[in-house]
This record gives C-alpha cells, structure tokens and sequence, in this order.
C-alpha cells in the first residue's frame, strides 16, 4: 500500500547501507545512522497511540504536520495579495513599518482595493482645503470636577500590560511616547517600573484584578492605589469594564508568563495562573461604579478618572448615563474598545461574536451621551484596529475626541503579526517574558521608530482634516463619511445613522430608544427587557 511504501522502502535500503557501511567507510556509517533514525521513528509511528494519522502513514504523516507548522508563514508571505490578510493586511502592516522607519510610507500606481465594494468608507474632500494648523490639535481631558487635567493626544498607545508584553517592549513603548508627547495605557497589569523609567505620560489602567492597588484577598487597596496615582508621570486613570478581543470573561495570564517579578509588580502568587474576575468587587451598579469614579479621581489628587468598555447593550450604556445623571457625577473620558481589537488572547467564541465593532459602539456611546445631555462634560476615545490616518478621522467623524492603538504600535515596535502571543514564543521579542527572546528588541532603536510612527500617522490625520476642510476635530460631521450600501448607492453617515440632538433622550425619548430607556437603570447591571414571547 501507498500509505507503507516510504516505512517499508527504508528496510532494505536500510541492509543495503548497513553493508556498504561494513565495506565502505565512516560516511556509509552517517547514512546508516541517519536511515536507522527514521526506520526507528516509523516504527514508533506504527505502536505509539496518540496520533491515527502517523499509525496508517507511518513517517509520510510527519510531512502534513511539518506544512501546518510552515502554513502561516507560507500564507503571510507567499499567498495573500496585499489587501488580504487578517487582522491586518499586508498593506497596512507596510505602511506601518515604513513610517516607524522613517521612510515614505507611500505607494503607487493606484489603490488595489475595490472601491465599489458594499460596506466601503469614503472621506469627502473639499474643493477648498484650508491650512494645516502649526501644530497638531490635543485634546484637553477633564470634565467639572478634574483639578488636573491633560492635554491628549489624537492618538496614543493602547492598553497593553507588562507580562502580555516584555519588558523591552513596555519601555520602548513608554520611551517612544515621552519623545512624541502621548500617552501610554498600562493595561491592567498594573504600573511597573517599566511603564515609569521612559518618562512618558501614563494612563494607568485598573481592571477587576486591581493589580498593584490590592488586597492580598484581592480587594482594591485605596491607600496603595492614591500612593501610586500619585506619581506626576500618571496623567489619568482608567477603569477596564470590558475590552474588545473577550468582553465579559477578564484577563488570564498563563502561569509560564507569571514570573516572580510579575507577581511582585501585581501582589499574586509567582508561577500560577494570574486571573482577573469577570466582574469588580468594588461596585455591584452604575450607579456604585459612578461612585467609585469620583472616589479614584479624589484618591488621585484631580485627575482625569475614567472608563473602557466593549458595548454589548445599548441598555448598559444607558444605564451609566441614568446613573451619572442621578448621582451628578461624570466621568472625565469613556474608552470605547471594539470588539475587532484585542492584543490579548482569547477564546475564538469570544473573538468572533460577543461585543459590538467599534463603529456601532462608539456612535451608540457618542449618542446616548448627546441625548443625556453630558456629552460636552466627558471626552471620547476610540480604541479598535486604529493603525493609518484614515482610522483616527473616521472615528473622530463617528464621535471620537482622541483615538488609542495597541496591534498598530506593537508593530511599531518590530511585531510581525505572528499572531503567537499567548505562547511566549514571540519571534521578535514584542509579546514574550522569555529573556533569550526578549532581548532581541533593542529599545533605544524601537523607541525612536514608535515615535516616528506617530508623528507622521497623525500629521497625516491633521492633513486629512485640512484636505476635508477643517483643522480641528470638533468640527468635522457625520456629512463628511460616507458609505456604499448598495452597487449604485451611497449615503452620508448623516444620512445612515441616528444623530441624537443635545438633551433629546430627556425631552422627549425618540420611538426608537424608547424600549431600552425603560428597560435601563441606574441600579442594575442587568438588562432587564422581558422575553419577547412575554411582551
């Protein structure tokens, strides 16, 4: 049979190198060795258990498991056309490099996508471009109640922990940030020594874990946490609700990435699996979490105090606003995460269907926010697959102030989207704690290029702006983005989506939001809509 023909040919190839090798020499010796060698595989293959494949194709069935480790990078380099690959393609992952690198970041001869495809954006120019400004506009974050509050960036370095990510990559990021002048999320492993040695503005990220603001039984430390808030490189905190790649189920570290310096920065055990509850133990409601905002933000001294979230339900977000509406207490910034973002890894369930894309999240927040009439109080940002120019002014236009990328700055940095993570074996060094990999990242060449990127990402934001006519984010609209939704028909967002007047949920609640303002309160976390069969 076919599937026996490569164990069965090595027998008596086998006698016959094995006698050259008794008349013959030293080197008929390396080849009896190496023949010997395979012969004793397929003969393993042919006992061992576990695999079915290598028992009916002895030796031959290694070669399928060899083309699916080779796979990737066959596909990465080989097969897909530039606008093809998954999450980000390889036009857009050039475009990246090129800019870190310092070089053009351009290309010619024409786009290759398809600009008549359904679903596709398009930026409405201007006859009459203005000027650019002389410096790119920032973002001043702080509602009411904030003594401290910060000028942001249009674009800043997305949550991302130490542990996820070496220690290399962590400074070469904070590095980068303190030369360009935007901010660095910690993610919510917690504030390390790494986030702070670069000097760069820090938003320091807090999730359920309250890593380095907790209890040893896990609870949030108030004392530890106003000590740490306290250091002038934290610019604003962020509480983590939620996030994009795996909304509703925490954060995991594996035990191999929980090294004994890991468990120090977070106060968990070293070498056991670090886990973040779904839920936070500091607050059960919206209307107990807008009160622990305004505490963080008193425990801070003033500063910016804030939120992230994945949007499930246009019901939680109006739950919040309920809440701060009752308590008459804001938030100073909410980051909306979408659920096409995510450097952390995560259950392909969670990855594919839980949590809305960034655009209806971010509009549903941006609107529920105008029609409470808070809107002007608390900033917006955006966090989502943000990677060129064009990401940052299409999510300023669906109501964003300021935008965070993770994936984007990560390559930055010299990931190549291995897409390996949660495996510590990152080939460059980027997402590993190993030492040996790690240190492959140089970051005072990594840091330069991180600050290269966004410089010219986002002067090619304010050019776009310019190009659109206007210099300054607030003023752009819904008219100027506008989408194919059909072979012959393109609509405004104007036109596409609900645009919520200031107030209008107040006055009189539109037919549309109606159900799920009623369903919302300021009390519960749950969606509390009957089945439909019991309407």
């Amino acid at each position: 049979m076919l599937r026996f023909f490569l164990f069965g040919a090595l027998v008596p190839l086998v006698l016959i190198v094995g006698f050259a090798a008794v008349i013959g020499g030293w080197a008929w010796s390396v080849v009896l060795i190496l023949l010997g060698a395979l012969l004793l595989l397929g003969v393993y293959d042919l006992l061992q258990r576990k695999h079915s494949l290598l028992r009916n194709y002895p030796l031959l069935g290694h070669l399928r498991y060899l083309l699916e480790e080779v796979r990737p990078e066959i596909q990465q380099y080989f097969v897909e056309r530039n606008f093809d690959g998954r999450p980000y393609d390889r036009e857009v992952r050039s475009t990246i490099y090129e800019r870190a690198k310092g070089i053009h970041g351009e290309q010619s001869f024409g786009t290759e996508r398809d600009l008549n495809a359904i679903g596709s954006d398009y930026l409405v120019h201007s006859i009459a471009p203005v000027p650019e400004p002389a410096e790119p506009p920032r973002v001043m974050v702080g509602g009411p109640d904030c003594t401290q509050p910060y000028a942001m960036s249009l674009m800043n370095v997305s949550a991302m922990s130490f542990g996820a990510l070496s220690a290399n990559a962590i400074r070469a990021l904070n590095r980068g940030a303190a030369l360009g002048g935007f901010a660095h999320d910690t993610g919510e492993g917690g504030l390390t020594s790494y986030h702070l040695d670069g000097g760069g503005d820090l938003i320091w990220e807090l999730g359920s874990g309250y890593f380095g603001a907790r209890t040893e039984a896990g609870e949030f430390d108030p004392a530890r946490f106003a000590d740490k808030a306290a250091d002038d490189r934290v610019k604003a905190i962020s509480l983590k609700l939620s996030q994009g790649a795996k909304p509703g189920i925490g954060g995991v570290l594996p035990a191999a990435k929980v090294t004994a310096e890991i468990a120090g920065f977070r106060g968990v055990p070293a070498h056991v699996k670090c886990v973040s509850p779904p839920m936070h133990s500091a607050f059960s409601t919206p209307r107990e979490m807008i009160e622990f905002i305004a505490r963080l933000r008193e425990l801070s001294g003033g500063k910016p105090v804030g939120f992230k979230l994945c949007v499930g339900s246009r019901i939680d977000v109006i739950a919040f606003c309920k809440a701060m509406l009752a308590e008459g207490i804001t938030p100073d910034f909410i980051t909306v995460d979408g659920a096409e973002g995510g450097t952390a890894a995560a259950p392909l369930e969670y990855e594919d269907h839980v949590g809305l894309p960034l655009t209806d999240g971010l509009m549903t927040v941006h609107n529920a926010l105008v029609g409470t009439g808070l809107r002007d109080r608390i900033k917006l940002g955006a966090s989502g697959k943000v990677a060129t120019a064009s990401d940052i002014v299409i999510r300023l236009i669906q109501g964003a102030d300021f935008t965070n990328s993770a994936r984007a700055m990560m390559m930055a940095v010299g990931c190549i989207q291995a897409m390996v993570c949660h495996t510590n074996k990152c080939p460059v060094g980027v997402a590993t704690q190993d030492p040996k990999r790690a240190r492959a990242l140089d970051v005072a060449d990594k840091s330069l290029r991180v600050q290269r990127y966004h410089q010219a990402v986002v002067e090619q934001a304010v050019g776009l702006m310019a190009t659109l006519g206007v210099q300054q984010p607030a003023d752009l609209t819904p008219h100027m983005l506008r989408k194919r939704i059909s072979a012959t028909t393109v609509r405004s967002y104007a036109e596409l989506y609900e645009w919520l007047t200031p107030g209008e949920l107040l006055a009189e609640t539109p037919a549309a939001w109606r159900e799920d303002w009623n369903y919302a309160s300021a009390d519960s976390f749950r969606i509390n809509a009957p089945h439909p069969a019991a309407r």
